[in-house]
């Protein structure tokens, strides 16, 4: 498996060797051009036919931090530098669909018209099934962009945690989300371990030997 011997791929695993789930963060903030790169690494993940069916919210205000993590468990979505909100469509209606059609004309230099075959196919698809089953999907696509911006907070030198232990009304209260039909469904806080008070940053990773964890067939 020689391309895994390349600078880049080393880099990669190295860094991904290094992050962990973050448990106390330091005071020092992260660089608002690092902070940038990562939304842009969530924008650019794949999700299903495209239509990036959520929403992210980058949180950096203490205060606001301070009491979206009021009720929870999880210390890190105060103490770290920014808060990445990731928040779901409870429902794919027609709009979202034509909005989502009439952004690809444009991008790609189209008439809508050329498009009415996809969009009928995609509409027959999502708006048969029931809003529930909708947010569950969106929902995954949601946890494809957190995996993506885990791999690229780690790419940076940049400490996250991945979280689901909040209370999702009150973060769609004090953001504002219900109204434009979102709901929050995982978290992501960034920022710099605190080397001193994290007994976790010393620890070594555990994870399956590669030959238990991965099956090669042909």
């Amino acid at each position: 498996m020689q391309y895994f011997k390349t600078d880049k791929v080393m880099d990669l695993i190295s860094s991904l060797k290094w992050r962990y789930a973050t448990k106390k963060y330091s005071e020092r903030k992260v660089s608002k051009d690092k902070v940038e790169a990562i939304v842009e690494a969530v924008n650019l993940s794949p999700s299903s036919i495209g239509i990036q069916p959520y929403r992210l919210v980058v949180v950096e205000d203490p205060e606001l931090r301070r009491e979206l993590g009021s009720d929870s468990f999880n210390s890190q979505i105060a103490t770290a530098s920014h808060l990445l909100v990731f928040a779901a469509y409870t429902a794919i209606t027609p709009e979202v669909i034509d909005s989502y059609i009439r952004l690809m004309a444009e991008q790609r230099g189209v008439a809508m018209d050329s498009l009415a075959d996809f969009r009928a196919k995609i509409s027959g698809y999502l708006l048969s099934r029931s809003d529930e089953e909708n947010f569950n999907w969106a929902s995954r696509q949601a946890y494809i962009g957190l995996g993506t911006a885990i791999v690229a907070a780690a790419s940076l030198q940049v400490d996250a945690t991945p979280m689901e232990g909040f209370n999702p009304d009150r973060f769609d209260e004090l953001l504002g989300l219900k109204a434009k039909g979102l709901r929050s469904v995982v978290l992501l806080s960034l920022g710099y371990r605190d080397e001193v008070h994290d007994d976790f940053a010393r620890l070594k990773k555990v994870r399956l030997p590669k030959d238990q964890f991965v099956t090669e067939i042909g």
